[in-house]
């Protein structure tokens, strides 16, 4: 609605409508038999090294390497036949491209994802194995949800956003639910969940599930340094934009601001944002793989990276950290593992 006002950080009148806990009761169902029910893992010899229980939500295991292929089937699966016939569009730095791509191949409908140029070459090779055709765009010069839409208008084909739409948000939070039924089953309190946030899909989509399973449980977003505007949205109760001109390695985190829709999920449920440098990130892709026998991408790592940082109090407490995803280039995982210590200390 043209002109309408709203409060400030919340979706307009014209948006959709936030999903709720039901939303994702339901998506679990839809992901029953598709998605992979992803384990909870730990090391003792780190659990020592850090004074604290951490359980790593292994999504790097999850179907096409990260969560986002959760959010991707539950809006897909929802396309009426007219829709699937006509195909859908996405865009993405890599982990929604392949979610997508996979849920498309399962529904039966066509994907073209908008790339940018300097998406990770696996990411993008692994989009096309799974049948999408991929266009690229520049970051710096090129609005990719303008092309998108544009194309969508073109084809009359839906556009699948990686987080602002509240079927994808719910599809996310299956992450969240799982947590808080493992916990319960392993018969533990949980002090902490910690989730990277891009967009904030996936931090708001798991704070919502942890809200209702485990109200007890703080959940909080974990961003790169420079990129830390859903930290600072939350301190500010109102969404703020990254400064611009910032670096770093974690591709799929660098968003210039929350979500309407996903900041509207996550205030009053996300307890917090911590922000970590590269560094930090290294060192936690280095130690996922040495501890846990898992291999994390840069943006996949940061919840691990607040852990060894000490961004939150650890002592005594039982933490999980999301690992969300696994898709990263040789060249730079061996780079990584190269120019650490090892074994981690």
């Amino acid at each position: 609605m043209s002109g309408a006002s709203h409060t400030p950080g919340t979706p307009s009148l014209d948006a959709p409508e936030p999903p709720t806990l039901a939303d994702i009761g339901r998506a679990a169902g839809s992901l029953a038999d598709r998605a992979v029910f992803t384990p909870l893992v730990e090391s003792p010899l780190l659990n020592d090294r850090l004074g604290c229980r951490v359980l790593a939500k292994a999504e790097v295991l999850q179907r096409t390497g990260s969560f986002k292929f959760r959010g991707a089937f539950n809006r897909l699966s929802k396309l009426n036949e007219d829709e699937r016939r006509m195909g859908v569009v996405a865009y993405s730095s890599g982990n929604h491209a392949q979610g997508v791509a996979a849920a498309a191949r399962i529904v039966g409908t066509s994907a073209t994802i908008f790339m940018p140029k300097d998406a990770p070459a696996t990411k993008v090779l692994n989009t096309r194995r799974h049948g999408a055709e991929v266009r690229f765009y520049d970051r710096a010069t090129e609005n990719r949800e303008e092309m998108a839409e544009a194309l969508a208008r073109e084809r009359g084909g839906v556009v699948v956003r990686p987080y602002e739409d509240p079927d994808v948000i719910a599809g996310q939070g299956t992450v969240g639910l799982e947590i808080a039924s493992q916990a319960r089953r392993m018969g533990i309190h949980l002090d902490a969940v910690l989730v990277p946030c891009g967009g904030g899909g996936l931090s708001a989509g798991t704070a919502l599930a942890i809200a209702g399973a485990s109200p007890e449980t703080r959940v909080y977003s974990v961003e790169p340094q420079g990129f830390d505007d859903m930290a600072r949205s939350l301190a500010a109760d109102a969404r703020k934009r990254n400064a611009g001109g910032g670096q770093s390695m974690c591709d799929a985190l660098l968003m210039p601001e929350p979500g309407a829709l996903t900041f509207a999920v996550a205030r009053g449920r996300l307890a917090g944002g911590l922000a970590v440098g590269d560094a930090a990130t290294r060192r936690a892709m280095v130690t996922a793989f040495a501890d846990l026998n898992l291999v994390v991408e840069p943006s996949g790592a940061v919840a691990l990276a607040a852990v060894l940082a000490e961004a939150i109090e650890t002592s005594g407490r039982t933490l999980v950290v999301v690992l969300t995803g696994g898709n990263v280039d040789p060249e730079t995982f061996s780079e990584v593992l190269a120019s650490e210590e090892w074994p981690p200390a």
